[in-house]
């Protein structure tokens, strides 16, 4: 399983986490949501030690994630991304395979195949030689999916895939979401809507700075725990 245990991060002086905790079992496709500034980012980037954790412990399988990057693949926020560098939609995705063979070390049939299969699973692969900062959001978007299929990890994590992209991009995220599911991955997701769907996740985290509520989405998105976590008002909305 995914095991996290008492993770906190302080930022600045403030406490962006706090004493987080919570057991994911394999194979889940779990949801991250909570209010802008919640700490959702900061979770998995302290999980995956690209930010300082101040206390905890982050577990996959038993062994330090740390140490296991390998078999992690992590999509970040499309509005981290430098649009203007110049690399092809073909190179992105070989990206993914210069992590696995090192960086000066050539790539094999096999890596080749691989990040053509994942250009073709999410229907880019016409468009590969294409300069990345050419494509809509997202077409860029399901050049970055690509990129983690290619990697072939065993746990993958993305930052809000669902954010100013088209309907079929979001059709294509959520049809490969539940086949990596299917296939025994473990996947978590940083969702900012609170609609429908949330129905496809196996259970959620609800955050604000500290872990909330977990479970199946109707434990979790109660009118109770989201006015502890959105605030009165906007709990009213969503409920």
């Amino acid at each position: 399983m995914l095991e996290v245990q008492n993770l906190s991060v302080n930022y600045r002086g403030n406490r962006a986490l706090q004493d987080v905790s919570f057991f994911i079992p394999l194979g889940q496709l779990v949801g991250i949501i909570g209010p802008n500034g919640a700490g959702k980012s900061t979770l998995v980037e302290a999980m995956l030690n690209l930010i300082p954790a101040t206390q905890g412990t982050v577990r996959f399988k038993g062994r330090a994630l740390k140490n296991q990057l390998l078999k992690t693949s992590y999509v970040s926020q499309r509005s981290l991304v430098d649009w203007d560098y110049p690399i092809t939609v073909w190179n992105v995705v070989m990206m993914a395979q210069t992590v696995q063979a090192g960086l000066f070390r050539g790539f094999n049939r096999q890596a080749r195949h691989l990040a053509g299969a994942a250009l073709e699973r999410v229907g880019m692969y016409e468009l590969r030689d294409r300069p990345i900062g050419e494509l809509s959001g997202g077409q860029q978007q399901r050049v970055f999916l690509a990129r983690a299929l290619a990697k072939e990890a065993e746990f993958l994590i993305f930052d809000e895939p669902f954010t100013a992209v088209d309907r079929k991009t979001e059709d294509i995220i959520f049809e490969i979401f539940q086949e990596l599911r299917a296939e025994g991955k473990t996947l978590m997701v940083i969702n900012h809507d609170l609609g429908d769907s949330l129905a496809i996740y196996d259970q959620l985290l609800l955050l604000n700075k500290r872990l909330i509520a977990q479970g199946p989405r109707h434990e979790v998105v109660t009118s109770d725990n989201l006015e502890r976590a959105y605030g009165r008002g906007l709990a009213r909305v969503f409920a």
